[in-house]
């Protein structure tokens, strides 16, 4: 946008004023709370069921835990939740949106913010004054466009080669390593405690305007591209490797469908792996319409996925039970005696 005038200024100042704050499952303790929804009925008790099973993938030595991200829980207030997950050893392979983790974690990092703001606003407003709206919060849109450009300027340095996401968000967490604006980053954490973060729609984000542009520059001459085959060969490796999982859902899409499908493939492969052990999934998805997002748990065992015999679908918005659910898991202290997996050495040349 071109030499934005003073009254444009003041307008987006005034929308872009309160930050939205992360929530901190450390600063409270909710076992009270799901100590009594045992004993409730509806989402209360499914929570409490969820957060139970969180806790056995916890306590089992064997279990890799996986964590599948989609939607804009992130920018909701939940982004800290995810970071302290890795944090707390709660968590060893992450498969989330491209937008979840570029859009909004290494966004954050970055040093930018996410605001509160509204849904009932003229969005043509909101255009004028390049704000972008995730329902009732706002980005700064030039801010965005900073961050296509890091992405940018880190494809440039790379050498111009096939990437599976894993290798290239390692790659950013190497570069927050040295330019971080805010600690304790999800990517950063990642990065620092070797577990690898895939996004198999990795362009399907901020990432993917950054590295057309790096493309597009580039011209004729050999760039650096994301392999998303390699991506799902080498989740598959992981599940190999790893055994006993255990899947933490949030939302659907694509992350969940291919976090369980390394089951499949591993098969496919020529390996006998077990279905994932335990399973939770938080979605507000129906589930008669049978897309990926709303299909449950129980239907994926059917397709060799996920075994039932620990398994829980929430029926619920997300930012509302997940802490609940992550700080029960977090005060019981269950993630103190694990051995951190350290996949991200797998794959170590």
């Amino acid at each position: 946008m071109n030499n934005p005038d003073k009254n444009h200024l003041s307008g987006k100042k005034q929308l872009l004023n309160e930050r939205v704050n992360h929530i901190d499952i450390t600063s409270f303790d909710s076992t009270k709370i799901i100590d009594s929804m045992k004993h409730m009925s509806f989402t209360a008790r499914d929570t409490a069921n969820a957060a139970i099973i969180f806790e056995k993938m916890v306590r089992d030595k064997d279990c890799t835990i996986m964590l599948t991200l989609a939607g804009s829980t992130s920018a909701g207030g939940c982004m800290q939740v995810y970071a302290d997950m890795i944090k707390y050893n709660m968590v060893d392979v992450v498969v989330a949106t491209g937008a979840s983790i570029v859009d909004m974690d290494f966004f954050e990092a970055l040093g930018f913010k996410h605001y509160i703001g509204t849904q009932y606003i003229d969005d043509k407003k909101l255009r004028d004054l390049y704000i972008d709206r995730i329902y009732d919060t706002f980005i700064d849109e030039e801010e965005l466009q900073n961050c296509d450009a890091t992405i940018k300027k880190i494809a440039d340095v790379c050498d111009p080669r096939p990437y599976s996401s894993r290798e290239f968000i390692s790659k950013m967490g190497e570069y927050l390593a040295d330019n971080s604006q805010k600690k304790e980053s999800l990517v950063e954490l990642a990065y620092n405690n070797n577990v690898p973060v895939f996004c198999p729609a990795f362009s399907d984000s901020s990432a993917g305007f950054g590295l057309v542009l790096h493309q597009h520059e580039r011209g004729t001459k050999p760039y650096t591209s994301i392999d998303s085959v390699r991506d799902f060969y080498e989740l598959t490796n992981i599940k190999i490797a790893a055994g006993t999982t255990g899947l933490f859902m949030i939302g659907g899409g694509v992350p969940k469908n291919f976090a369980q499908d390394t089951v499949v493939c591993a098969e496919i492969l020529g390996h006998e792996v077990p279905m994932h052990k335990y399973a939770v999934q938080i979605t507000v998805a129906d589930v008669r319409d049978g897309a990926c997002s709303s299909s449950t748990l129980k239907e994926a065992s059917s397709w060799g996925k996920v075994d039932t015999t620990y398994e829980q679908m929430v029926y619920a918005e997300a930012t509302s039970v997940l802490p609940l659910i992550a700080s029960y898991v977090y005060h019981s202290g269950a993630w103190k005696d694990r051995e951190r997996r350290n996949f991200s050495r797998l794959f170590d040349k």
